[in-house]
């Protein structure tokens, strides 16, 4: 089956639901008490593995649309790129206020006690970057100073996963698997990475 554009919106449409759901899921799981009795932790677990889930949709999106030769569906990364940012601040927004109470400088402490902190900040300072300039107009603005700066998705696909690693007491076999798909598409596109590697040496 071709996908045309029209296809391509309610595509769209579909990826828009499935990314927003989830967020209906949690504030009724929150009314109706089905958290855990640590439920600061379950939720910025939860917005935590969507952000992460959603990652790795937007980088799943160019090899599958060469695979099945329909570049059309390039069309979808951004979408899933701006839920990937939304999810990524909530998980920010849940761990600043549930645990630190807004106190930033209680946050400045515990970046330095926790690495695993500061590799989610970087991660979510690339979102930010990457989601103000994924508008055609700026994309033109930039030229190719544009590409190199999106290309830094790849270092995120590096330091979210292991951020989730890290900062589980417990190894959580699902963020293992996270991790290890986060590899597998760098590994599909190890001409690319490689390149932005050397260049970033």
């Amino acid at each position: 089956m071709r996908l045309t554009p029209k296809n391509i919106k309610w595509l769209k449409l579909g990826l828009h639901l499935l990314a927003f759901i989830p967020f209906l899921w949690l504030i009724l799981s929150i009314n109706q008490g089905w958290l855990s009795a640590d439920a600061a932790k379950d939720i910025q677990h939860y917005t935590g593995r969507m952000a992460l889930k959603l990652l790795l949709a937007t980088l799943l999106v160019s090899p599958l649309a060469r695979a099945l030769h329909m570049p059309i569906l390039v069309r979808c990364r951004r979408l899933l790129g701006l839920w990937c940012f939304a999810w990524a601040s909530l998980h920010l927004i849940s761990y600043s206020v549930l645990e630190l109470g807004l106190n930033m400088s209680l946050l400045f402490g515990e970046l330095v006690k926790r690495n695993y902190l500061i590799l989610g900040i970087i991660s979510w300072i690339i979102l930010f970057a990457l989601t103000v300039t994924s508008t055609q107009n700026l994309q033109r603005k930039l030229g190719s100073n544009w590409q190199r700066l999106h290309n830094l998705i790849y270092l995120v696909a590096i330091l979210a996963p292991l951020h989730g690693l890290l900062s589980t007491k417990v190894l959580s076999l699902q963020i293992v698997i996270y991790a290890l798909i986060s590899a597998l598409l760098l590994v599909v596109r190890y001409k690319k990475f490689t390149q932005w590697m050397i260049k970033h040496k």
